[in-house]
């Protein structure tokens, strides 16, 4: 097994939820932490410049980084409010795009992000065409 398909199967499939439709997501606080970024300030600026490309690209941002709210709890045992948005694959793409290159995690997430878009993509494909031959099949037998 490559360095690659242990990152991909151990650790950004890891962190991988999906929502009560089976829709697929991460957290980018998860995010964060295995893209090996320290501080949430900096990797917020990775993910507003994913925000900006996906708007840039005529994409709805709202469909694919949605803002969320959760309670952290501190030292003191107080808990407070922090930021946190859940990310569609793509929105993870567009920061893994865009975060520092110099990370070699950063470079496995490309990988990763794209290898797994481009399957999704062959699948859905796939499905588009044994639907069509199955309906030419149907049609023939009527």
């Amino acid at each position: 097994m490559s360095e690659i398909e242990k990152y991909s199967s151990e650790t950004f499939d890891s962190i991988r939820k999906f929502d009560q439709n089976g829709n697929e997501y991460w957290e980018a606080r998860e995010l964060q932490k295995i893209l090996g970024y320290s501080q949430w300030r900096r990797f917020e600026n990775t993910i507003n410049r994913a925000k900006t490309a996906c708007e840039n690209s005529g994409i709805n941002v709202l469909y694919h980084f949605a803002d969320v709210g959760k309670l952290s709890k501190r030292a003191n045992g107080a808990k407070a409010k922090i930021k946190d948005y859940y990310l569609s694959r793509y929105a993870c793409y567009l920061i893994v795009q865009n975060g520092d290159p110099r990370k070699n995690i950063i470079a496995l997430g490309q990988t990763y992000f794209a290898i797994q878009t481009r399957e999704q993509e062959l699948s859905e494909d796939e499905k588009r065409i044994q639907n069509r031959n199955l309906t030419k099949k149907e049609n023939l037998s009527l």
